[in-house]
C-alpha cells in the first residue's frame, strides 16, 4: 500500500506538507519523492509491488503533468498496448498508464479502469488538480481545506490533522475536478436487475469470483493469504491454491486460550496444501495495543476496532517474519450476500436496501480495517470479493434469491462452489462467525471488562453526554471514542456512526454489534 498526498495550491507550505506526509511512511517504505508542480506539491511513498525497478517510482510525469496513484490497475498491459503507438512507457508499473489515458480520454478514463485505486493528478496544461477513487473505496483517500481554502488530499486522515479543520473521506466512485465531486460509478445501485435463474447465478458467481482471485495473483512481489477458516477467506485461498504452481502461504490468528477459527483454518490449509502459519494473541497484547490500533485506524467504531486487533497482529507478524508484500483477504462478501442479522430482513426490498447501504459505507468499516492493518505493516491488500465485475453482478441479482430462505446464510456462494471440491463440506457449509468473535470470544470479553473498570456509571453517563454526534452508548464505545478524539479531535463525522445491525428489524434491536447477541447465532461460536 503506497501513500499519496497533494497540497493543491500555490500557497502550499512545504514544511507543513512534509509534516503530514511523513506520518504514513510505513505505507511506502521503499522510496519517497515529492514534486513541486509550481502550484502546490505531490508526494509519494512507495511500496514496490509492480515494476520493482527505480523506473516505477512515482510521481509519473508527461510533459508538465504529474500523477501519483496508490493502486492496482488490472489489465494494464492491454491498456499500454493500445496506447503504445502514441506514448513511450519506461517502466513495468501499472500506474504509468494513467497520464496517457487522461490525455486521451479525460475524466472518462475513470469509468474505464478495472482497478483498486486512489490517485491525484496535476494537469500542467490547465494548472489544475484532479483526484479520483475506486467505486468501492478499497484504496483510501481523504480531503479537506486549509485556512486559505486550498484543498488537500491524502491517503489517510492522520496526514491531514495539522493542515485542515475538517477531514472528510473522498467519496468512492467519484472524481474531483474544478472544485466539484462528480460520480462516475455508483456500484451500490445496479444499473439493471438480473433475471438469471438460480443455477445460472451460481455458475456466474463461481466464474466471476475465480477470475477476481486469479487477476489478483499477478505481482512482482511475494503474495500471501489471510485464512480465518471462515467461508470467504477459505474460498479465496482454495481458488488461489488451484491457480498457483507452488503451495500458497496462509496465515491465521487466534487468542491463545479459546480461538475458534484456528482449527478450521488448519483444516482448510491441510486440504488445499498451503504452507500455513498460526499466530497467537494474548489478553495483554489486546489491551496494550488498543490505543495504537485506534490511532492507525482513525475510527471509534466498535466492531471495526474489535476485528482489527487480530488482523493488525497477524499482519505485524507477517511483516516482521516473512518476505511477503501482498495479502489477499476475504472482505466484502458479507455486504453482498448477507450478515447473520440480515436473516431478519422483512422482505427482499429491505434486504437489498441494506446491502446497498453497506456497500456504500464499506470504505468506513471493513475496508478501512483491512487497509490500515495491512498497510501500517508495509503490505498491500487485495480484495477478490471487491472485484468490480463480481460486485456489479451480485448486486444486480434478484434480492429474493440472496435472502436466507435455505436455512443457511450465503447460500448462493456456498452452492456456487459445492460441485468441484474446492473446500471440505464442513467448511463450505460452516455457520458464519464474525472475525472479532472467531479469534476467540475472550478477546471482546477482555475489552469490555477493561472498559467497565475504567468508568463508573456516573462517569460514563457524564462523558457520553458530551458528544452530540455518534454518542457513545456503552462504556466500551466511550473508551474508543476518547482515544479517537485524542488523535483526531472533532473529526467524528469521518465515520457514518456505529456499525450496527438494522435496529428497525425485529430481532435486531440490540446494543452490541456482535452476532453473539442475536437469536440466530447458533453454532457460529463452535
Amino acid at each position: 500500500m503506497c501513500s499519496i498526498m497533494g497540497y493543491c495550491g500555490a500557497s502550499a507550505d512545504y514544511e507543513r506538507f512534509m509534516e503530514g506526509f511523513e506520518k504514513t511512511i510505513s505505507r511506502g517504505p521503499d522510496d519517497s519523492r515529492v514534486v513541486d508542480t509550481g502550484n502546490g506539491y505531490l508526494g509519494f511513498h512507495r511500496l514496490a509491488i509492480m515494476g520493482l525497478t527505480p523506473s516505477g517510482m512515482q510521481p509519473f510525469s508527461l510533459g508538465s503533468s504529474y500523477v501519483v496513484c496508490n493502486g492496482e490497475i488490472y489489465g494494464f498491459e492491454k491498456l499500454k498496448k493500445e496506447l503504445s503507438d502514441k506514448y513511450t512507457f519506461v517502466s513495468e508499473s501499472d500506474c504509468e498508464v494513467l497520464l496517457p489515458m487522461y490525455r486521451e480520454y479525460g475524466t472518462d478514463m475513470f469509468a474505464m479502469l478495472d482497478a483498486e485505486f486512489a490517485c491525484i493528478l496535476y494537469d500542467g496544461e490547465t494548472n489544475t488538480y484532479l483526484a479520483a477513487r475506486d467505486p468501492i473505496g478499497i484504496r483510501p483517500l481523504y480531503y479537506g481545506y486549509d485556512e486559505d481554502g486550498v484543498i488537500v488530499f491524502a491517503s489517510e486522515a492522520k496526514n491531514l490533522t495539522s493542515l485542515v479543520e475538517r477531514i472528510m473521506p473522498f467519496p468512492p466512485g467519484y472524481y474531483y475536478k474544478d472544485g466539484e465531486f462528480v460520480c462516475y460509478c455508483d456500484i451500490s445501485h445496479p444499473e439493471s436487475a438480473c433475471r438469471d435463474d438460480l443455477e445460472t447465478v451460481c455458475r456466474k458467481i463461481h466464474d466471476k469470483l475465480t477470475a477476481g482471485v486469479e487477476k489478483r495473483l499477478v505481482a512482482d512481489a511475494k503474495v500471501g493469504f489471510l485464512l480465518s477458516g471462515g467461508l470467504d477467506s477459505s474460498l479465496v485461498c482454495a481458488i488461489a491454491a488451484r491457480k498457483s504452481k507452488e503451495p500458497i502461504r496462509t496465515f491465521a490468528i487466534g487468542m491463545s486460550e479459546d480461538a475458534i477459527d484456528l482449527k478450521y483454518a488448519r483444516q482448510v490449509a491441510d486440504y488445499i496444501g498451503s504452507d500455513h502459519r498460526e499466530v497467537f494473541m494474548t489478553p495483554q497484547q489486546v489491551i496494550s495495543e488498543l490505543e495504537h490500533v485506534i490511532y492507525l485506524l482513525g475510527t471509534y467504531d466498535i466492531t471495526t476496532i474489535r476485528a482489527s486487533m487480530g488482523m493488525y497482529l497477524v499482519c505485524r507478524a507477517i511483516h516482521q517474519e516473512t518476505d511477503i508484500r501482498v495479502l489477499l483477504t476475504g472482505e466484502i462478501s458479507d455486504e453482498l450476500f448477507g450478515y447473520k442479522y440480515t436473516d431478519f430482513a422483512p422482505d427482499a426490498e429491505a434486504f437489498q436496501r441494506e446491502s446497498e447501504k453497506r456497500i456504500h459505507e464499506l470504505h468506513m468499516y471493513d475496508v478501512l480495517r483491512a487497509d490500515r492493518c495491512i498497510s501500517v505493516n508495509s503490505l498491500e491488500a487485495r480484495v477478490p470479493f471487491g472485484d468490480l465485475d463480481f460486485v456489479k453482478y451480485v448486486m444486480s441479482v434478484e434480492p429474493e434469491l440472496k435472502m436466507n430462505h435455505y436455512g443457511k446464510g450465503k447460500y448462493l456462494l456456498r452452492r456456487a462452489f459445492q460441485e468441484d471440491g474446492y473446500l471440505p463440506e464442513e467448511i463450505l457449509w460452516r455457520e458464519k462467525a464474525a472475525f472479532s468473535d472467531a479469534v476467540g470470544h475472550s478477546m471482546v470479553d477482555y475489552l469490555k471488562e477493561y472498559a467497565e473498570k475504567k468508568y463508573t456509571q456516573e462517569e460514563f453517563e457524564k462523558k457520553a453526554a458530551e458528544y452530540s454526534y455518534a454518542r457513545p452508548f456503552t462504556k466500551e464505545s466511550l473508551l474508543y471514542r476518547e482515544i479517537f478524539e485524542s488523535y483526531y479531535p472533532g473529526q467524528a463525522e469521518m465515520i457514518a456512526g456505529y456499525w450496527m445491525p438494522n435496529k428497525e428489524w425485529e430481532g435486531c434491536d440490540v446494543n452490541d454489534p456482535s452476532a453473539r447477541v442475536l437469536s440466530n447465532y447458533g453454532a457460529s461460536g463452535k
